[in-house]
């Protein structure tokens, strides 16, 4: 995507992968430039996918996609955000934009998700989504967390009624 995005040779691609890889994607890199020396881009993204793009790969990306719920006490919208977005385009690259942010926003769960989604149209960018998310969690303190919710309702009752609820939550 880089390369035909940015209009870029092959050389300039191929040399950033020294930098951009870490870990096993780095060894594996090492090994493959020593076995067969400099190559175009094409050569190179054929062996990135025979390599990592498998089912096991697509499994644990969807597992991660959808163990990430949205938690306003705990993650920043922003990357949260955009970490779900490259997930999702990473498992399925033809899907929509507007499929993408509907599958994200899902990941958020109630409240929160009915106030982004009533607040945006289908040809919203996720620029406007994550500032309605932001503005949403930072006016409101909407949050999917169920803990939040005992919490304040403990502290409300406390705070209105001069003792402390006996009920478990």
């Amino acid at each position: 995507m880089i390369k035909e995005y940015f209009e870029l040779p092959n050389r300039l691609v191929t040399a950033r992968f020294n930098t951009l890889f870490t870990r096993a994607a780095h060894r594996c890199y090492i090994k493959l430039r020593q076995a067969h020396g400099h190559q175009s881009w094409t050569w190179w993204k054929t062996q990135i996918i025979n390599k990592w793009a498998n089912n096991s790969w697509s499994f644990e990306l969807e597992t991660a996609f959808e163990s990430a719920k949205f938690n306003s006490d705990e993650d920043k919208s922003l990357p949260w955000f955009l970490q779900q977005k490259d997930r999702l385009t990473a498992l399925y690259p033809d899907m929509s934009e507007f499929m993408i942010h509907r599958k994200i926003l899902r990941q958020c769960g109630g409240d929160l998700e009915n106030s982004v989604k009533s607040r945006t149209t289908e040809k919203s960018s996720a620029e406007d989504i994550i500032n309605i998310l932001e503005e949403i969690t930072t006016r409101t303190r909407i949050s999917s967390s169920r803990v939040n919710l005992k919490t304040r309702f403990q502290y409300t009752l406390e705070r209105f009624c001069g003792q402390k609820s006996q009920r478990k939550f």
